[in-house]
């Protein structure tokens, strides 16, 4: 088993690294919170207290991080990875970031020696608990098949996505189309309710009709079809719509660097930027169905 020093202990990175924890590997694990390094000790990883002071040679390294600066800092400034780290070493981030520093962090890691995939998740914080997350991975073939076993630990699925940068590309379309399909199906029930159609009988024509899909079907927004889902649980997330309002940002910045018309995805962002000036980014991204009924909380 490999040496895996792994940085970010979020919601996602926290159940991520437990899973490599249980593969066998030997996890560092990093976070700036002293509690989340605390709790992965507790799970079996070695909790590192000071990435500047860590001494250890490891085979991966793994980011978890909330942004593209974030993860530029860790790659490319004098006070982020350890002195330790040696030629060689695999890089993985599992961040979702913007395209543009993904390929140059990639770009700049591969010049000075390091294989790297940029390797964002799909699934969110139950997944990544259970191990069944969705990889998207943009890198040189030789170096998705390094970093692969170690996906195949903490996911379900993994996707090889072409060169640096394409894992972050198929990232933010698929949750841009994500966005967009749970506000049309809000909007579905919602009209439906409005004109006397109950969810549950709305919910049986409808995951039998053309109108099926995922944000239907797996994750309800109307409280009662899906019992697992966040509806039933006063939207709480899952995964928030602050976290959704993040993707469909750069799903728009990333349209118009490439010119490309996503007149959808830019309604999409813009219903989500509502619940967060609302103060309700907190709640599931599913919580749209709040702003459509006019029961979001008033600021």
């Amino acid at each position: 088993m490999s040496s895996i020093l792994f940085i970010g202990l979020g919601n996602m990175g926290s159940g991520m690294a437990v899973n490599l924890v249980k593969a066998g590997h030997d996890v560092h694990a990093f976070d700036l919170s002293a509690d989340a390094v605390a709790k992965l000790a507790d799970e079996g990883a070695t909790p590192v207290p000071s990435l500047k002071d860590f001494k250890g040679a490891v085979d991966v390294v793994i980011t978890m991080l909330p942004a593209g600066p974030h993860v530029a800092s860790v790659y490319t400034s004098p006070d982020g990875l350890p002195s330790s780290i040696e030629k060689g070493t695999l890089f993985i981030d599992c961040s979702t970031i913007d395209v543009q520093t993904a390929r140059a962090v990639g770009t700049g890691a591969k010049e000075r020696g390091f294989p790297f995939v940029d390797a964002p998740v799909s699934g969110g914080v139950a997944a990544a608990q259970g191990g069944t997350l969705t990889f998207m991975v943009g890198g040189e073939a030789s170096d998705f098949e390094k970093a692969k076993p170690y996906l195949d630990s903490m996911g379900k699925n993994v996707f090889h996505a072409g060169p640096l940068g394409n894992g972050q590309v198929a990232k933010i379309c698929n949750n841009m189309l994500l966005g967009i399909s749970m506000i049309g199906t809000c909007e579905a029930f919602h009209l439906a309710e409005k004109l006397g159609l109950d969810a549950q009988t709305f919910f049986d024509i409808s995951s039998t009709a053309s109108g099926q899909c995922w944000s239907m079907t797996s994750y309800c927004p109307a409280p009662g079809p899906v019992p697992n889902a966040p509806s039933n649980r006063d939207y709480q997330p899952g995964f928030a719509a602050a976290m959704m309002l993040k993707d469909l940002r750069l799903a728009q910045d990333a349209a118009k660097t490439a010119k490309a018309p996503t007149p959808l995805g830019a309604h999409a962002e813009q219903l989500y930027a509502l619940m967060e000036s609302a103060g309700a980014d907190g709640f599931d991204f599913s919580g749209v169905m709040k702003l459509l009924d006019g029961s979001l909380p008033k600021n």
